[in-house]
């Protein structure tokens, strides 16, 4: 199956819209076969470990400083370590739900809160995982994209096809 990229759409080479592939998935998602849940279940297992070792790194961190002897300072870091993972998964569960596209305000800043998404990064991670126990990280977009895409295509090819039948039987007829 050949594939020609158009704008902004992949078609195969009877023009049918090809699905977009996701990351780590690439095109399983639309079968959903064999290959689709066990990588469903690697992408699972591996956003956890990177949570639980993203977790590991922070709690490090705020054992440094508690060491230190700045017990304020502790309280204060744990609440904007909390905050930050909060905005961050929230943040990634809006990407992987609806989109890039359509983060608005705050969460749509990237360069002025790089180290809130940075701290914050475990949260987002959780995120990226809550959402793998329910579908491929982003899967529910690209299907919807495709689903629409595909019924449009199906529509003109089957009215090309009508059309196509009523020009012979004039020309036979």
């Amino acid at each position: 199956m050949s594939t020609t990229r158009t704008t902004g759409t992949t078609t195969t080479a009877d023009g049918a819209p090809a699905p977009q592939p996701i990351r780590w998935f690439g095109t399983t998602w639309v079968q959903r076969g064999t290959g689709y849940w066990l990588r469903r279940a690697a992408v699972s297992a591996g956003a956890l470990a990177a949570t639980a070792a993203g977790a590991l790194l922070l709690r490090l961190g705020v054992s440094g400083v508690r060491i230190s002897g700045a017990a304020p300072l502790t309280l204060l870091l744990m609440l904007a370590i909390g905050v930050c993972c909060a905005l961050a998964g929230l943040r990634n569960w809006k990407i992987l739900t609806e989109g890039r596209d359509s983060l608005t305000g705050w969460m749509a800043e990237e360069k002025q809160l790089a180290g809130v998404w940075l701290v914050g990064s475990t949260g987002a991670l959780a995120a990226y995982f809550a959402r793998s126990l329910v579908e491929a990280p982003g899967e529910g977009l690209k299907r919807a994209v495709y689903d629409q895409e595909s019924a449009v295509w199906h529509r003109r090819r089957a009215a090309r096809a009508e059309r196509e039948a009523r020009k012979a039987a004039r020309r036979h007829g």
